[in-house]
């Protein structure tokens, strides 16, 4: 595994197109984001992720963060995490262990995690930290690249998406009466 930015600095820019584009049509990518709202942590988390193979889209997904909504278990970071493992399974379940996948998200922290650079201190994170290596290990071509947000954003609107369905049916218990 690897973090490396989306460009090498050593390359020309036409040698850096051209080889984009060749890669653009064999290589799978896997675009994952998370958020928790409206307080981090303690609000709602919730996950969005996407696959593509060149221009194609294969899965988009969305949805609750493996955390309780307004728990103090829900936190951005979960929320980061539930949709990288959730782009890693869906690609196990389709079998693309030989493929060259590069996973994009903008966490800089679980990019650094999953590379070994950070350590996990978080409690929560641990397990979650665990299962994604797990997943990790069954693909023999997969490298993360840090992506600034504005190169993330579908995965941020699948995500953001996800937050306003799950906030109509989990309201803050602070608006219950």
């Amino acid at each position: 595994m690897l973090v490396a930015r989306e460009m090498s600095s050593s390359l020309s820019s036409r040698a850096r197109n051209r080889e984009n584009k060749a890669d653009d049509k064999d290589t799978i990518y896997l675009n994952f984001d998370g958020l928790c709202e409206p307080v981090n942590p303690g609000g709602i988390a919730t996950y969005g992720v996407l696959v593509r193979k060149g221009k194609v889209h294969l899965m988009e997904d969305s949805g609750l963060a493996f955390a309780k909504p307004w728990s103090d278990e829900a936190s951005n970071n979960v929320a980061e995490y539930s949709a990288l493992i959730k782009g890693l399974e869906w690609l196990k379940t389709n079998e693309f262990f030989d493929s060259r996948i590069i996973a994009r998200g903008d966490s800089s922290l679980v990019i650094n995690q999953i590379n070994g650079k950070f350590k996990v201190k978080a409690k929560r994170i641990i397990e979650l930290h665990r299962r994604a290596r797990e997943l990790i290990q069954q693909f023999r071509n997969l490298k993360f690249v840090w992506v600034d947000r504005s190169q993330n954003k579908e995965a941020d609107r699948l995500s953001r998406e996800a937050y306003r369905w799950i906030k109509r049916e989990h309201p803050s218990p602070a608006l219950k009466t």
